[in-house]
């Protein structure tokens, strides 16, 4: 597994510090972000799941804790729009340029707006996927924020 993905590049680039942590990666698995956090012995709420959606027909780009799900009102809240909904798999793909299951928030081949569960900036350290799947990057949750230009707000049921 190659440990240079464009999302490690973004980060370099920004002089962004990081950690890289691979993990077995079970395509079976039924939560793919609870998987991640058990192979890599963390909290579920430290482990960040990239979601793809759209609010209004728009596609934005949700970052909230493994363990929790998105609540469409609220993300469509924080957006200032009427209505969100999930982002259709292949259009994910398309769009940021990784698979499902390796879709980091960092070096999207599309910038499309962001925004971060709140309840996250307050831990010390999180992971966000690293670009491929089985490929975690560890960093500090406001570094991630920022180099995101991230909005920050409830965003979980």
């Amino acid at each position: 597994m190659s440990k240079t993905t464009r999302a490690t590049q973004a980060l370099t680039k920004l002089g962004v510090a990081f950690t890289l942590h691979s993990y077995d990666y079970d395509p079976d698995a039924d939560s793919i972000g609870l998987q991640a956090a058990q192979a890599l012995g963390a909290e579920p709420g430290r482990v960040l799941k990239t979601l793809m959606a759209e609010v209004d027909g728009k596609p934005v780009c949700v970052i909230v804790p493994s363990d929790c799900e998105v609540s469409m009102k609220k993300l469509a809240a924080a957006f200032d729009g009427k209505a969100a909904r999930m982002m259709r798999p292949a259009d994910a793909e398309r769009l940021t340029g990784y698979h499902v299951g390796g879709i980091s928030p960092f070096g999207q081949k599309k910038r499309v707006p962001i925004a971060i569960e709140a309840a996250a900036l307050g831990e010390t350290k999180v992971f966000v996927n690293g670009g491929q799947r089985g490929l975690q990057i560890q960093l500090d949750p406001n570094d991630a924020r920022a180099a995101l230009k991230a909005i920050a707000g409830p965003l979980v049921a």
